[in-house]
């Protein structure tokens, strides 16, 4: 299999006007043919990035009709009046029409529409530049509370054992009750080597748990590949940004050297990105003319967009999904699944079937909103359902284990849950203590002691600080070389390669 350089040079042509042009609607995508188009950019949880998937566009237009024009308004600008000149004590311009923006912007009740202030505004930009600081986790309102998406690969809050999932009850004890994703954002983002507590209360589990996350750099680099033997690789996508493709290109080429013969695309904790990225690595897949994906409009009307085959279709391929695959993600795997019979491995995938658009105001505060439904070649949306896979596939319990706060000691006859998630996790390494109730007794400390000792770790059979650390450290590699999902797909890979 060979990649074409041409999809180097056409990207490289591109990247320019990528950076100034961002928004979601067909006719941009039409205009990408002749290099003067606008991206388009989906929204799960981000970024951070901050939030889930976003979209771009730009400009200053606006319209202000009178009261006189749009009667409708009257009602609000009777109110306005009433309560700048009527209301107790003095309050701003400003806030008043910054509420009422929010008030319709909540009245539509969809999580991945927005309105920003200007330092909310400011954030949400930053998503998308090279690098940021935080905790590097996309995020989402559902149901009433902010959820993580997804934690972005090599990340603090990956490191820290975020799942998608967890809800996020408040941050340094401030709760998010009431609060949007990207005011959330705003919370949870600082300067590197700050840190920040937060309250985390994982599905299944009846406590919350208080994990401490120091914030660091989070660079956008989306595309991770290696070698599985001498003939499979796998390449992880971890998000969908400018230069994903270009990245994916050249991994794929240095993998080519390396004896490539089959392919593992792994977007498990893919959180999405921008559209066109979706479409260009899904050409290099799916036969040229074959349908990438479907837009609908509010008025019903369907728009096709097409492969415009630049890669090879014919590499034998599998593709890994879990409840963290969201958005472009979802349209990938979709794409391929439907238009290039490449099966699917892992889990359901997250669900998010919308298109989002975001235009900054004059002052610097921006309005994002969705302006259509997503559908898969087929026709299928699936929004709030997700994409079952071919070959449903879990991963080991002990994978879904919960934090253990490692400001929390451990010891000789206490009884908790944290104690409970030690046992399983000493279980799962190799140290049984011997039950998994909660109850740290005389077994419990003996196995504690010998993963101390093992590990060159202070002996003294209680977790705390390092120890727990370590402890937690040593059963993420133990998930990893345990992937059964990936074994899996390899296993299928290497049928098709027969």
């Amino acid at each position: 299999m060979k990649v074409v350089k041409a999809l180097e040079e056409e990207k490289k042509d591109q990247e320019k006007v990528e950076q100034e042009q961002m928004t979601e609607n067909r006719s941009s995508y039409i205009r990408f043919k002749k290099f003067h188009f606008i991206m388009l950019l989906f929204f799960i949880v981000f970024l951070s990035a901050g939030i889930t998937t976003v979209a771009f566009s730009f400009g200053k237009e606006k319209v202000v009709p009178a009261a006189n024009d749009r009667q409708e308004f009257n009602k609000l600008y009777e109110a306005y009046d009433t309560l700048k000149n009527k209301y107790y004590k003095g309050t701003s311009q400003n806030k008043l029409i910054n509420g009422a923006i929010n008030g319709m912007v909540e009245a539509l009740d969809d999580p991945y529409s927005d309105y920003m202030s200007k330092d909310e505004a400011k954030s949400f930009h930053s998503s998308i530049s090279s690098s940021f600081e935080g905790i590097g986790a996309e995020i989402q309102e559902k149901d009433g509370h902010i959820t993580i998406v997804s934690p972005i690969k090599g990340s603090p809050a990956e490191k820290a054992g975020l799942k998608p999932n967890d809800i996020i009850l408040s941050v340094d004890g401030k709760s998010l009750q009431g609060m949007n994703s990207t005011q959330a954002v705003t919370m949870i983002r600082g300067k590197k080597g700050t840190k920040v507590e937060l309250s985390i209360q994982r599905p299944g589990t009846n406590a919350p748990m208080s994990v401490p996350i120091v914030r660091d750099e989070i660079p956008i680099e989306t595309v991770y590949g290696e070698m599985v033997d001498d003939k499979i690789a796998k390449v992880q996508i971890t998000s969908f940004s400018s230069n994903t493709s270009n990245e994916l290109v050249k991994t794929l080429n240095d993998l080519q050297k390396k004896g490539m013969k089959g392919l593992v695309l792994d977007l498990r904790q893919n959180p999405g990105g921008l559209l066109d990225q979706a479409v260009t690595i899904s050409s290099m897949f799916v036969p040229k003319g074959k349908v990438i994906v479907k837009e609908e409009d509010r008025n019903g009307k369907i728009t096709e967009i097409p492969s415009e085959n630049k890669g090879n279709p014919t590499l034998p391929l599998v593709v890994l999904i879990d409840k963290g695959s969201a958005s472009a993600s979802e349209i990938l795997s979709a794409a391929v699944k439907e238009s290039a019979g490449v099966p699917l491995v892992g889990e359901k995938s997250f669900g998010k079937g919308t298109v989002q658009t975001a235009s900054d105001f004059a002052d610097g505060s921006n309005l994002k909103f969705t302006i259509a439904k997503w559908l898969t070649p087929n026709g299928n949306w699936i929004h709030k359902k997700g994409i079952k896979p071919d070959y449903e596939v879990a991963l080991p319990q002990y994978a879904t284990l919960p934090i253990i706060n490692p400001d929390k000691e451990l010891a000789l006859s206490t009884s908790s849950t944290e104690v409970q998630t030690a046992q399983k996790m000493l279980k799962a390494i190799g140290y049984d203590p011997g039950r998994e109730d909660g109850f740290f007794d005389e077994k419990t400390k003996a196995a504690v002691i010998a993963f101390q000792k093992a590990q060159k770790l202070p002996v003294n059979g209680v977790l705390k600080g390092d120890a727990t650390l370590k402890l937690m450290d040593l059963l993420r590699e133990k998930i990893k070389t345990s992937d059964t999902q990936l074994q899996k797909a390899v296993e299928v890979l290497k049928g098709r390669m027969k």
